[in-house]
């Protein structure tokens, strides 16, 4: 054999195996896939606790608005506009003039009726002066009736002497019957006085005068009539009055809103309604505040009437089945009072409301609230009108 035409053996290098750093590769991922493992099962866990807790024990809806009373402004009587001091959106007190009604014809019969109780004090005056006249009357009469008694009796004890004669007898006799007849007619006159004024009743309990105290009271009401006056604190909202317009009672000339006494109508679900019930707490939100801003209200109870229809398949298919609708039912919802103040509200904002249903204790919402006191308007003042009348009986009750 050549040397030539032999071949070396050649080995070829054996590689190197990086089984360290691959070691450490693999328990790096595992501990990366343990602790994302272990991040997935506790935040899996969490809303297991939020749902168990809190989630469950929720009902919500974005479906409601704040609502309201509405109160109308309305004259009581008759008559021309002479002026309008509010407008939309401004807010007023309990008792501030909104519109003032012309009182031209109101103070002339104001003043009528000042003029007819004055008349009927004076006409008493002098119906109780008859009275004591024919008082006098019937006393003088009685005087005179026994004085001419005295004489006929004298008379009649010289009757068949010649001291007295027959024709002088007879005289007295009829001068007797004669006082008698006048006392009889001044009784009867002062039996009449005394039914004209009552028979001893009071000034101020005469028919007459009570009769032009009422005219009074009711002339003076009319008058302060033309004042028409906010009901109660809110704010004003469909004016629909202008100056020179004539109204009539009952008309509406604007609303007034109590902005202090909204509430909210929360439109659930039925099967919302299983677990609410009276009294249970709720978190509220608006739209026009943002969620940064939060209400608390509690549950008042479910309105009479259902609220709007929530289908979520249309009502009819193409085969004229009827589909089953989803009612609404407004829930009303009474909010805090000092959160109110702090945050206005307005009529038809839309809000959010999440009600806490984890309480059960309270009434069924199908159970109807106890009546309460309402609102009520503030009686009439009357206390001026009884110091004009006082002055006048002072004046001319003399």
């Amino acid at each position: 054999m050549n040397a030539e035409n032999s071949t070396p053996a050649t080995t070829a290098p054996t590689p190197t195996q990086p089984s360290a750093p691959r070691k450490k590769t693999n328990g790096k991922r595992k501990r990366n896939l343990i602790i994302l493992t272990t991040i997935f099962l506790l935040i899996a866990l969490g809303f297991l606790l939020m749902y168990l807790l809190v989630w469950q024990h929720e009902e919500g809806t974005d479906d409601a608005y704040v609502n309201g009373h509405l109160v109308q402004v309305t004259p009581q009587i008759a008559g021309t506009v002479q002026a309008v001091n509010v407008d939309d959106t401004q807010g007023v007190k309990s008792n501030q003039v909104l519109v003032t009604l012309d009182d031209s014809d109101m103070q002339l019969a104001y003043e009528r009726a000042q003029s007819e109780l004055i008349n009927a004090i004076r006409q008493n005056q002098q119906q109780t002066a008859a009275s004591s006249q024919a008082q006098a009357q019937v006393i003088a009469q009685k005087a005179q009736l026994a004085r001419l008694q005295s004489d006929l009796k004298r008379r009649e004890s010289l009757a068949g002497t010649d001291a007295i004669s027959a024709e002088e007898l007879s005289h007295a006799r009829a001068a007797v019957v004669e006082a008698q007849a006048a006392l009889e007619a001044t009784q009867a006159q002062d039996k009449a006085a005394k039914a004209v004024i009552g028979n001893n009743v009071a000034l101020r309990q005469q028919p007459a005068v009570l009769t032009a105290i009422s005219h009074l009271k009711d002339a003076w009401l009319n008058l302060q009539r033309t004042q028409i006056k906010a009901p109660m604190d809110g704010q004003v909202a469909k004016r629909n009055v202008q100056v020179g317009q004539k109204v009539a009672p009952g008309s509406a000339l604007m609303a007034v809103v109590p902005l202090h006494n909204v509430w909210v109508d929360a439109n659930f679900k039925e099967g919302q309604l299983a677990n609410m019930r009276i009294g249970q707490p709720a978190t509220v939100t608006a739209d026009v505040y943002g969620s940064k801003v939060k209400y608390h209200g509690r549950v008042a109870g479910l309105s009479a009437g259902t609220g709007s229809a929530f289908a979520l398949l249309p009502a009819q298919n193409a085969t004229g089945n009827w589909i089953k609708v989803v009612q609404r039912l407004p829930v009303r919802i009474e909010l805090d009072a000092k959160e109110l103040a702090e945050h206005p509200l307005r009529v038809g904002l839309s809000m959010d409301v999440e009600v806490n249903t984890q309480n059960k204790n309270g009434k069924d919402m199908t159970n109807v609230g106890e009546p309460n006191k309402g609102d009520k308007l503030a009686d009439v003042d009357w206390a001026p009108v009884n110091t004009i009348i006082d002055k006048i009986f002072a004046q001319y009750a003399q």
